[in-house]
């Protein structure tokens, strides 16, 4: 399939993934000086990122509900959650206050990335076609630019205040484009959606799943994801700091960290496309772990920032395709009625990534230094391959 077609297919998700990119991604170059604001230690910066990790499990548990209480607004008004939520992180000037914001703010995030990677697992249904690698590319694409323009207002002076608030402002303003029209609505809670074209794993494994093996496919889905999102989220928020303190970087050097990451999960995302058409998604997933810890391993050995941005770029390039192409499988394998809800869960399971990852780092920071957390994240990334060659079984 073509990216137009694959474009025109994910024209209201497209815009609420942009809407997470330029979020986080605004956020994540921003860190260094939200950290420094409120004084915390890295172990307590790591706490508080914890506490914006329980927002999002909160919010994701309600995500179903939400879901079909609002109906094709439902994207639009979480994306307008997560504008409202972006700015109080840079009004805290404690750990306590940031600890707090960070909650809501992890809420937004959570319930908007339910909302929208169930309806394009709902669109992939409908139209027999994978698309959840685009969707999850221009993710990364909003994100990387979010947080190299960042890196520029940061070297420009401006504070943290006035780049959410330019966050909230823009997500408020774009959230329209992500309303479903109501024939589409309409149509798609008459009637379920035909199963998508199976790839070569669901042809193996059978058609769609019973109910004990749908709890397998989300528990081993979940774990997968809860590595990946650990790796990616540990990336996200140390990635700036590594640079700056670890290596002596600048603020543009350090907002580098997290750009790179966005701009080469982008790269891999986009090529996952693609590359389903000769490989199957557990292989892309199991190959792309192995990248992953090599490109974490590389950035904690980096002698100087240059080889850390090549270490996070190889990361991201290996990181990006495991989330989306599970979510994608599980979105397939157990049927229309109970989609949603497997993904909500799929996803809570794999968000205990930011709860484990933030506090895992922080420890191991505060005591070793940041090059022994990222060797850390290589280690834990090499679960992946058993957890998919179980999930295959």
């Amino acid at each position: 399939m073509s990216i137009v077609r694959a474009a025109v297919l994910s024209r209201y998700t497209l815009p609420a993934f942009a809407a997470q990119g330029i979020a986080v991604g605004t956020f994540a170059a921003y860190v260094p000086e939200l950290k420094a604001r409120t004084g915390a230690s890295d172990a307590e910066f790591g706490l508080a990122l914890l506490v914006a990790a329980a927002g999002a499990l909160m919010a994701m548990s309600l995500a179903p509900r939400f879901d079909r209480g609002i109906g094709r607004g439902g994207m639009a008004l979480a994306a307008v959650l997560l504008g409202l939520a972006a700015v109080p992180p840079a009004l805290a000037d404690s750990v306590l206050a940031f600890a707090l914001a960070m909650g809501f703010f992890g809420a937004g995030a959570g319930l908007l990335d339910i909302v929208m990677n169930a309806r394009v697992t709902v669109n992939e249904g409908r139209s027999g076609t994978s698309v959840m690698n685009l969707n999850h590319a221009f993710y990364s694409a909003a994100y990387a630019a979010a947080a190299l323009s960042s890196g520029a207002t940061r070297e420009l002076g401006f504070g943290p205040v006035a780049a959410l608030g330019g966050v909230m402002v823009l997500l408020l303003a774009g959230s329209a484009l992500a309303i479903e029209p109501r024939p589409q609505a309409a149509a798609a809670a008459r009637s379920p959606s035909p199963v998508a074209a199976p790839s070569r794993d669901q042809r193996a494994s059978g058609a769609e799943a019973s109910r004990s093996g749908r709890r397998q496919i989300i528990w081993f889905f979940g774990l997968i994801v809860l590595v990946a999102f650990m790796a990616e989220n540990a990336t996200e928020g140390w990635s700036a700091l590594h640079i700056e303190r670890t290596l002596n970087g600048g603020a543009a050097e350090g907002a580098l960290g997290p750009a790179m990451l966005g701009l080469t999960m982008m790269a891999g995302r986009m090529s996952g496309q693609f590359a389903l058409a000769r490989f199957t998604e557990t292989a892309l997933m199991g190959l792309g772990a192995g990248l992953a810890a090599l490109g974490a391993m590389l950035a904690a050995a980096a002698p100087i920032p240059a080889v850390a941005y090549a270490g996070f770029g190889i990361l991201g390039l290996g990181v990006s395709v495991i989330a989306p192409m599970a979510l994608a499988l599980v979105g397939r394998s157990v049927g229309n009625a109970a989609r949603t809800a497997a993904i909500s869960r799929v996803s809570i399971i794999g968000y205990m990534g930011f709860f484990l990852g933030p506090p895992i780092m922080g420890l191991i920071s505060q005591v070793a230094g940041l090059r022994a957390a990222f060797l850390a994240v290589a280690l834990v990334l090499g679960a992946i391959p058993l957890l998919v060659s179980l999930a295959r079984r």
